[in-house]
């Protein structure tokens, strides 16, 4: 079955969020905090705010995969 090129946009995009959320996480897991402090350093701050940007794309990406998943279904019925 071949990859239509909107579900290949989709999944690009499904794999580019997975890749940025286990490179936030691992910011998240070891933080480097600031000289003298306890807290970590607005490096992990931003990683938390990407891991979370990060998730709104692979939503995303999942719902135009699923639309287009829906569309070339219906292609299909209709020209059955």
């Amino acid at each position: 079955m071949a990859v239509s090129p909107i579900s290949g946009t989709s999944l690009q995009g499904i794999q580019r969020g997975l890749q940025g959320m286990r490179r936030n996480a691992a910011e998240i897991a070891n933080p480097r905090p600031a000289a003298g402090n306890a807290f970590p350093a607005k490096d992990g701050v931003r990683a938390m705010v990407e891991l979370h940007q990060n998730a709104h794309l692979v939503t995303a990406s999942l719902a135009a995969f699923s639309a287009a998943d829906q569309m070339i279904g219906s292609l299909l019925d209709i020209k059955a």
